[in-house]
């Protein structure tokens, strides 16, 4: 009997899976799958501990789904991507493997684990193939006209909708129940060797038919009001189904047909498209990542950028990531993100610029603790976003330009709402002060348990707009 073996890593579900859906497509052969998890390695990548413990509980409710179709999901634990090669190498050699599928991920450091994997499992008689499971549209397939990469946004997002208009990656099925089926599950699998932290089950509950019903729900109730309620992080304005894109629970591709299934016009609807687009944002920085690999070696796109001389400042990067700068709007994102794992998309945007723009601290400093502390941590995405923020990547902000965290907050949170829920110290500064509570304190002879800015804007700007002129004018 031919055996085939289904490698999962970021792509934990049954339906929409291409590796899992072409691996069960022969009704004769006997279909196994493995997980192996790599502690070490994620240590190095920063894995934030909330999304270690979201992925074990994901892998436990796949391993029931699969069990429940006669899969029988083998689970491994080595230190690296070194030691999974070996693993997977001699898995494939103990249980007969005839053909190893599995999905493709776009970090360096992945795929160069697949080709080395794929090297050593030809010389053992094993048929690699390999998918584009993670995006709508294969990297390197929506290029310019003279077939180089886009590195600007908007281009990029047209041409692609116009490929999508040409045709639209197709949705597989989960496999149906083989012989044998249902399994029932000998070993349950240990927690990983990893630091593990509670998540909010509630906000983020895992499995399958949580992000079904979550996509579902969005696309139906949610998706139209979406350009009006999107930078407003008081309201329940996003989607929240990052982090199930970001392991792999959800694909795009579901995504996508799910609106188009609720909004047929979705691809000539702005409303539509203003969410459609984050999901090209998202594919974006995953072709520009294989482009660019030199993205995944913490390289700025931007090389002048190099130049720029950033602070090193323990005391603001530490008030910075606690909180306690004294910008309520900064706070609040902060401690939203040191709660949940999960920060507000706007709100990433402000937080970023006031490391990089006021304090003058380099970006990979701030990329490197949104990973740690992220649930929906994604390399590319994350990556893509600090250096559109620092000014240092491609399709970036002008250095020039500026947030002013007082206005921003003024702008997207008016009446204090989400700063109020963060930060119980601003509870009685009226709506109109909230984003100055010291300037109100001192008018009205209060005392505040919050702590004063820890840099005047105005001069941080200055600042910061000469260190990246005198970086510009040397290179």
């Amino acid at each position: 009997m031919t055996t085939h073996l289904i490698w999962l890593r970021n792509d934990l579900r049954i339906n929409d899976n291409l590796a899992l859906h072409a691996a069960c497509r022969d009704s004769q052969a006997q279909v196994i799958a493995l997980y192996i998890a790599t502690p070490k390695q994620w240590q190095r990548h920063d894995m934030a501990p909330k999304q270690a413990a979201f992925i074990y509980q994901s892998v436990l409710l796949l391993q029931a789904a699969l069990a429940e179709r006669g899969i029988t999901l083998h689970y491994h634990q080595c230190d690296d991507f070194a030691a999974s090669v070996d693993y997977l190498v001699d898995f494939c050699q103990r249980h007969a493997v005839d053909n190893l599928f599995y999905n493709y991920q776009y970090e360096l450091n992945e795929r160069e684990r697949d080709a080395k994997a794929e090297k050593r499992l030809d010389h053992a008689g094993v048929i690699c193939q390999g998918f584009d499971d993670s995006v709508l549209l294969a990297p390197g397939s929506v290029q310019t006209g003279d077939r180089k990469m886009y590195k600007v946004f908007t281009p990029f997002s047209k041409a692609f909708v116009r490929r999508l208009h040409q045709g639209l990656p197709e949705c597989v099925t989960a496999p149906k129940a083989r012989e044998g089926a249902p399994l029932n599950i000998r070993h349950e699998i240990p927690p990983f060797d990893y630091p593990s932290d509670a998540f909010d089950s509630e906000l983020f509950p895992v499995g399958e038919a949580a992000a079904l019903k979550q996509l579902r729900h969005f696309a139906r109730q949610s998706l139209l009001d979406y350009p009006t309620q999107r930078d407003a992080p008081a309201l329940d304005g996003t989607s929240r189904l990052s982090v199930y894109l970001a392991t792999g629970v959800l694909s795009p591709r579901q995504c996508l047909h799910r609106v188009l299934a609720e909004h047929p016009n979705a691809l000539n609807d702005n409303r539509a498209l203003t969410w459609l687009n984050e999901l090209i944002w998202r594919e974006f920085y995953r072709h520009l990542m294989v482009a660019y690999p030199e993205l995944c070696k913490h390289q700025p796109f931007i090389q002048w950028t190099h130049r720029v001389a950033w602070q090193k400042n323990e005391e603001h990067f530490s008030a910075w990531k606690e909180g306690r700068t004294g910008y309520p709007i900064v706070d609040a994102a902060m401690r939203q993100m040191n709660t949940l794992g999960w920060m507000h998309n706007r709100l990433r945007m402000i937080t970023a610029s006031f490391l990089v723009k006021d304090l003058l601290i380099d970006w990979h400093e701030g990329e490197r603790y949104f990973m740690q502390k992220l649930i929906d941590g994604d390399l590319a995405a994350n990556n893509g976003g600090w250096q559109w923020a620092a000014s240092t990547g491609t399709d970036a902000a002008p250095y020039f330009r500026i947030f002013n965290p007082t206005t921003q907050g003024e702008r997207f949170d008016k009446q204090g709402a989400f700063i109020r829920h963060y930060l119980p110290e601003l509870k009685d500064v009226p709506d109109s002060d909230i984003h100055k509570p010291h300037e109100w304190a001192k008018k009205h002879h209060k005392t505040l348990d919050y702590p004063t800015p820890i840099v005047e804007h105005k001069e941080a700007r200055k600042k910061t707009l000469n260190a990246f002129e005198r970086a510009k004018n040397a290179a």
